[in-house]
């Protein structure tokens, strides 16, 4: 399993995440055997939100009641968590931030969060009630480390007019076929292709020009939730032509090639695994590390459908 250093920190972490929003369905012990396998691969970093589970919390406190770390074992891994997400509105308001920091805390148990992830953008953002929050969360060291998911360049830039605290992460969706952060880059400035559409205001470049790690979530999905690529050879048989081909060469299930696919490129990106299943879990996680070539990573690239100019 392949470690990155999380820029800013100390954090030495696999760059695959154990996501854990669809525990809820799971036994006690289906979450343990979850957690303990992605352990075994060497994965020892574990994604939550307040929101997962359908009710605030759910997913932390499944997760909470079910594992139990030892002090040891809870200094060698890192538990990022978000907030921000609510009933029908989205809120960064310094009350909502605290109040939902110590119930997760309270939820995980656990002393503190390695990380906490300020969810979907909140346009109704104050900075200043978000650096407060942040502050007093580091001071009392409940969250060692901050960072956001789904923010664009100009949105991070608006946090840290106030935010003291390094942006350490943003996670964004990413896959072979929904990649609009890498193929608009690819060919920008082609008047005429959709492909060219900045979609972001250039995510990746800023996060690799200001320390920020991606993390790619849904890194199996067509698009925006409307199934996985994989296997669908109906709108995507070329692509899987290619996966299959290189999935046989790796010697590797073909998870893997479309998980190597994002932890090839070169901006140290992690990628996060939803999945509740363990067979899948390996299968994905031995993506970590293969080293595709240039001609092989746009190989998968083009076979998506996406453009060389």
């Amino acid at each position: 399993m392949k470690t990155i250093t999380l820029p800013n920190t100390n954090l030495e972490s696999s760059n695959i995440i154990l996501g854990l929003m669809r525990i809820p369905p799971l036994s006690d012990e289906d979450i343990r055997s979850l957690v303990g396998a992605a352990r075994d691969v060497g994965i020892n970093f574990f994604d939550h939100a307040d929101v997962y589970g359908g009710r605030p919390h759910e997913c932390e406190k499944r997760f909470g009641d079910a594992v139990t770390f030892s002090a040891e074992e809870r200094a060698a891994v890192t538990i990022q968590s978000k907030v921000g997400i609510r009933s029908g509105f989205w809120d960064f308001s310094k009350e909502h931030i605290l109040n939902s920091v110590d119930e997760s805390l309270r939820a995980l148990r656990t002393d503190y969060l390695d990380i906490l992830l300020l969810h979907r953008p909140d346009t109704l953002v104050e900075p200043d009630e978000v650096a407060e929050a942040f502050d007093i969360l580091q001071d009392t060291g409940k969250v060692l480390n901050f960072g956001v998911s789904n923010h664009t360049p100009g949105q991070v830039e608006l946090l840290k007019t106030s935010v003291r605290q390094p942006l350490i992460v943003n996670q964004v969706q990413l896959s072979i076929t929904h990649s609009p952060l890498i193929a608009a880059g690819i060919s920008a400035n082609m008047a005429g292709l959709d492909q060219s559409i900045d979609r972001d205001n250039g995510i990746l470049d800023y996060s690799r020009l200001h320390g920020m790690t991606l993390q790619a979530w849904s890194p199996f999905q067509k698009g925006f939730f409307d199934g996985v690529f994989l296997g669908d050879r109906e709108s995507y048989g070329p692509l899987n032509d290619v996966i299959d081909e290189l999935a046989h060469s790796y010697d590797v299930p073909a998870a893997a090639i479309a998980v190597a696919w994002i932890t090839r490129h070169p901006a140290n990106m992690q990628v996060v695994l939803g999945t509740t299943k363990v067979a899948h879990l390996r299968d994905s996680a031995a993506g970590s590390e293969i080293p595709l070539t240039r001609e092989e990573w746009y190989r998968l690239f083009t076979a998506a459908g996406h453009v060389l100019p």
